[in-house]
């Protein structure tokens, strides 16, 4: 195989190519739709548009996997790098590359989008394609995030994916869908805008000194950024932080996520579950420490985002526990998980943050299925409420040993892909931050409560409701998209070790930057005039 991607030159043309696919797709449904002369006439005939919007992912899907072939594991730097001069007057470049950090993030999205259409491909019956094109526009700015090189890039991919899922959300909804993408809308800007202004602040602060041109080169501000003043480092990492712990979301950051789950369609909870919340997480691993690693590593900021982080871990799990809501119960999981990855982040060990990056590709995996299997029981019952219910495993036996299967994973089970990254963030963890990691293994507890009393009134209680008593199992088109999930779950359960081979240089590179670069930065903040 690697051969074979050789010979075509691979490494030359697929990162913009990853860029490139969705936006054609794009352009064709457009062209599709606008064949038609009312929308009435486009919804009726919106068979065409998502063959082509599952064609295009499908694609998107097989291209990069060639990624796993051709990544050489034993590398921690850039691979495949791509770099062309974009905006040049403002030195911004469209610089693209991939790392055993973002290489299995490409992949989760990849894998995620094609299953999100399939998800969605009954229920979304006006304004077909509108919808897909904006599916395929958003998996171009979240593959976009993963891959930027540039500070400034970075921004733009970062603005790029939120602007289709405030559509999604607000026009494909549930009742209460223009409350929620505005929430979800004006969350994230206010956090961006600081992210903006931080970017801005550091581009022109390592300007080339001739030509005044600002500089937003990742890896030149990474390796040869002009210093900075302790108060400078801190104020810039903070304006990241507010970015990315909105998008995480971390406690107490989080109250758009609840209301953005349970308003938005199938697909749009897939994909902010899936990949969405991780764009927090992994701005965190590629952005914020490694650029203010003094500020990040600063034991007082360290402390309050471990303590915010464990605090996530207990209360989304506990507010989870008394959710009437199904898929607000799942909402609100998120929270406790992704709860897990900042605590594996924070301790900086290669374990723990190994840990963290499988964490951040379970609960990619595991809580897109439980909502594609939510998304799939409320078009059969028109309600997700967990009391409208009981015993329906002796109706859809199929969908509850998938149910099961997948709750499972999502509580930690052991031979589960669940288990072995929350494993690792808690072993990472206990070794700098033994009680931050006591007090977080009640979460994985707390997870056992709330789903399975969940999934026994939902499947295991006695069948006492007429309407209940004839509902379809699931048919071949859900189990296909299912299929995929499944295998991912069990795989990663059995057998991580291909993954974790290709995060770890990566991930040891990071923990080693992080802790010289807070060193140095000291230093250089220390020997710095006052009022530098």
């Amino acid at each position: 195989m690697a051969d074979f991607l050789n010979s075509i030159h691979y490494n030359n043309w697929v990162l913009p190519g990853l860029l490139l696919i969705p936006l054609g797709g794009a352009i064709m449904i457009w062209g599709n739709g606008a064949g038609y002369r009312t929308l009435a006439e486009a919804d009726a005939n919106a068979g065409r548009a998502r063959m082509i919007a599952f064609m295009t992912l499908l694609v998107e899907f097989v291209v990069s996997t060639g990624l796993w072939w051709s990544f050489d594991a034993s590398r921690p730097g850039w691979q495949a790098p791509f770099d062309l001069p974009w905006i040049t007057s403002w030195g911004v470049r469209f610089s693209l590359g991939v790392d055993g950090i973002s290489l299995m993030l490409v992949l989760l999205t990849t894998l995620t989008m094609p299953l999100a259409v399939l998800g969605g491909w009954s229920s979304i019956k006006t304004k077909v394609h509108a919808y897909l094109a904006l599916l395929l526009i958003l998996t171009t700015g979240m593959i976009g995030v993963f891959l930027a090189r540039d500070l400034f890039l970075f921004y733009v991919m970062w603005e790029v994916m939120l602007i289709p899922m405030y559509f999604i959300i607000g026009i494909w909804g549930g009742e209460r869908r223009l409350y929620a993408s505005l929430k979800f809308f004006i969350y994230t800007m206010v956090g961006s805008l600081l992210m903006l202004v931080a970017i801005i602040y550091l581009g022109v602060h390592n300007a080339n000194a001739l030509t005044g041109t600002p500089n937003f080169s990742y890896d030149s501000l990474l390796f040869a950024g002009k210093p900075l003043t302790s108060t400078e480092t801190l104020w810039l990492f903070l304006a990241f932080f507010m970015a990315f712990a909105v998008k995480v979301p971390m406690f107490p950051f989080h109250t758009w996520l609840p209301d953005a789950h349970v308003q938005a369609p199938t697909a749009g909870s897939v994909i902010l579950a899936g990949i969405m919340l991780k764009m927090g997480t992994f701005g965190f691993l590629r952005f914020a420490l490694p650029l203010f690693p003094s500020a990040a590593m600063n034991p007082t900021v360290r402390a309050v985002i471990l303590t915010l982080a464990v605090i996530g871990i207990v209360y989304g799990a506990l507010v989870a526990l008394v959710q009437p809501d199904f898929k607000k119960l799942v909402a609100y999981s998120s929270v406790s998980h992704l709860g897990f990855v900042m605590l594996g982040i924070f301790a900086l060990t290669v374990q723990s943050v190994q840990g963290a990056l499988l964490v951040m590709i379970n609960h990619g995996i595991s809580t897109g299925a439980l909502f594609l299997l939510i998304g799939m029981i409320y078009e059969r019952r028109h309600t997700r409420m967990i009391d409208a219910y009981g015993g329906i495993a002796r109706v859809v036996p199929m969908f509850a040993a998938i149910l099961t299967l997948v709750s499972l994973s999502s509580i930690g089970l052991p031979g589960t892909n669940g288990f072995v990254g929350e494993f690792l963030v808690l072993l990472g963890a206990f070794r700098t931050h033994p009680v931050f990691a006591i007090i977080a293994t009640t979460g994985v507890i707390f997870a056992a409560a709330y789903l399975l009393w969940a999934i026994q009134r939902i499947l295991f209680n006695p069948l006492d409701k007429p309407e209940n008593e004839h509902i379809p199992d699931l048919n071949w088109r859900e189990l296909g998209l299912l299929a995929p999930l499944v295998i991912c779950i069990i795989w990663l359960g059995i057998y991580p070790a291909p993954v974790l081979r290709r995060m770890e240089a990566s991930t040891e590179q990071l923990v080693r930057t992080v802790r010289a670069n807070a060193a140095r930065q000291s230093m250089q903040a220390a020997a710095l005039p006052a009022g530098e």
